[in-house]
């Protein structure tokens, strides 16, 4: 054995969407490396004298990696990163760049429970009749924006994760920036039915807004926010 990294995803928020297996992981590695919300989630896991915690940000994230795993890391320690909701969504940037920093096979990933499936779930739009996007990303995201615009055209159910970016307003694409770039392209928002979810999951935190697509303009929803445009048509086995 080597050097070994756990990629886990941690749920929406609240503690009672971590999976075992997950905590198991967590409870052996010497080292966690995390964002703030991501560590508040599993900080009741913590033993801060054997685990080794590393907050990160944005523009930390790169040395503290590299840090801990050139001049920290021992033959056979486990180290642990740790992401809201299911890693293997909305996360592939820093899973990337993880995979080349410590090689895929030392490097294992955990799923986790996605805001997408808990917002899934309580709007009662499936995802196998949904395309599911996430705008959360640093690169051009245009492309994903005409899919939007075809998806919804084709009276197809669309549940995505925003894109906040408080230090560039220009570049948010946040329900009131959805909504308004919709109307742009000639669609009829008035008719358009939609749900957006803040902190799923988070006691006391989380909210639910459901109405038509066009009353989202001008609103602000927080970061933590998942949208459904919802055009589900439901059909039993009974009508197939």
């Amino acid at each position: 054995m080597t050097k070994k990294l756990y990629v886990i995803g941690v749920g929406p928020g609240s503690k009672k969407y971590l999976t075992d297996f997950s905590k198991e992981i967590i409870k052996q590695s010497h080292y966690i490396i995390g964002y703030k919300y991501t560590l508040n989630t599993i900080d009741h896991l913590l033993d801060r004298s054997f685990n080794q915690v590393f907050e990160i940000t944005m523009k930390n994230q790169e040395e503290i990696y590299l840090n801990v795993y050139n001049n920290l890391m021992k033959e056979n320690d486990i180290c642990t990163v740790p992401f809201t909701g299911d890693v293997n969504f909305s996360e592939s940037e820093v899973v990337d760049r993880l995979l080349y920093l410590f090689g895929d096979e030392n490097v294992c990933i955990i799923p986790g429970i996605s805001s997408i499936q808990v917002a899934a779930a309580k709007s009662r739009v499936p995802l196998d009749k949904s395309n599911i996007m996430t705008f959360h990303v640093t690169g051009d995201i245009e492309e994903k924006k005409i899919e939007l615009v075809k998806s919804i055209v084709d009276k197809k159910s669309v549940i995505l994760v925003p894109r906040p970016w408080p230090s560039e307003p220009s570049k948010n694409f946040m329900p009131s920036e959805i909504s308004l770039f919709i109307k742009e392209k000639g669609l009829d928002t008035s008719k358009i039915d939609v749900w957006v979810f803040e902190n799923l999951t988070n006691d006391g935190k989380e909210t639910t807004f459901t109405g038509k697509m066009s009353s989202l303009e001008n609103k602000n929803f927080s970061d933590l926010s998942v949208m459904v445009i919802d055009q589900n048509k439901r059909q039993t086995y009974l009508e197939l």
